[in-house]
């Protein structure tokens, strides 16, 4: 979210759907793994039995193998996210409408995996999970090995990103970010770096999606909604947008404040949530991790100035003085009139 809204400049309502995709990739593998342990004891998931299917989706059958529900969680995302990049920023669409238009994408996408018609579970999703990779996914063997792939997979992200912005790509990046205008008569496309960017942050986010099914043994089209993605977005001003730490930072500090807050004020979480961000926003506009700057800062400007200053203060008056005695000194001399101008 920080590669694509702090440092390129665009505002994603979206990425909750390719968070969901690749979740809903891990899921139908994790489904198939539970052969006939199901309710209905047949080799296929319950609720195809419940909707009276006798036999498998042709689309279903590949996701027995591991290695093809991994090419999966990359290949859907990366290619949901091309086609809807490809148009909106052909289009140049930008600002507040992208915005508009990723939130409509992802809402649609959720109304859409309601429907029992698209076999992918409807309102319920995937859940019931059993075995992955041959463990047992609720043992805490298993357990802690999702933990460290998935403190892995964050600190790979956070490397990939770091790298990615120091280099002449972040550089346009960043004068995207700013002005995309100058950047266009520079003789760059932008649209395909935006377009790149775009792509590399869904497939990121379809990763976490894959990580998050396994640990919380469920999926459904709930976290497609809008609001999970604002969630992010929270995250990344709160910590601090165009740092990479920040969001970081951000998510596990909101988060734990959402545990504790749903614990001992469940109806007031969101209103705290509303306030958070209109906090940072109004105060706090580099998030946590710029509240040890501001504190410098207001330290220096209520300080005393410095011998340096003092002089240069004391120079800079001196020479506005001079300036306004030389202006004053300055007088009107009249130029003869040459002779054959005279009357």
């Amino acid at each position: 979210m920080d590669l694509l809204w702090g440092y390129t400049g665009l505002l994603s309502l979206g990425q909750a759907l390719f968070f969901s995709l690749g979740g809903y990739m891990m899921g139908m593998h994790l489904m198939r793994m539970i052969g006939s342990l199901g309710q209905y004891k047949k080799p296929m998931p319950d609720f195809l039995v419940f909707l009276g299917w006798t036999e498998l989706p042709t689309f279903w059958k590949p996701f027995d193998s591991f290695i093809f529900a991994a090419l999966m969680i990359v290949l859907v995302p990366a290619l949901v996210s091309l086609v809807f990049g490809y148009l909106a920023f052909r289009s140049r669409i930008k600002g507040v409408y992208f915005s508009i238009l990723t939130q409509a994408l992802t809402y649609a996408a959720a109304l859409m995996f309601f429907r029992n018609d698209m076999l992918m579970g409807g309102n319920n999703g995937f859940t019931d999970f059993k075995f992955i990779l041959g463990q047992d996914v609720r043992s805490a063997t298993t357990q802690r090995g999702l933990f460290i792939a998935t403190a892995i997979l964050t600190v790979a992200t956070f490397l990939i990103c770091r790298w990615l912005t120091r280099t002449k790509f972040g550089l346009v990046q960043r004068a995207i970010r700013d002005s995309e205008v100058r950047v266009l008569f520079s003789g760059y496309a932008a649209a395909n770096y935006k377009l790149f960017v775009f792509v590399l942050c869904g497939v990121l986010a379809a990763l976490g999606g894959a990580l998050y099914v396994p640990q919380v043994g469920i999926i459904n089209p709930s976290e497609m909604w809008p609001d999970k993605s604002l969630e992010a977005v929270v995250w990344c001003a709160v910590g601090g947008r165009g740092t990479l730490v920040g969001p970081i930072v951000g998510a596990v500090s909101v988060n734990a404040l959402k545990s504790w807050a749903t614990t001992h004020y469940p109806d007031l979480w969101l209103i705290l949530l509303g306030g958070l961000f209109i906090l940072v926003v109004l105060f706090l506009p580099k998030g946590i991790v710029g509240i040890p700057g501001m504190i410098a800062g207001l330290f220096k400007r209520g300080g005393k100035p410095d011998a340096a200053g003092a002089a240069d203060a004391s120079k800079g008056e001196n020479v506005s003085e001079e300036s306004a005695a030389e202006k004053s000194e300055v007088s009107y001399s009249p130029q003869p009139i040459p002779q054959e101008a005279q009357p």
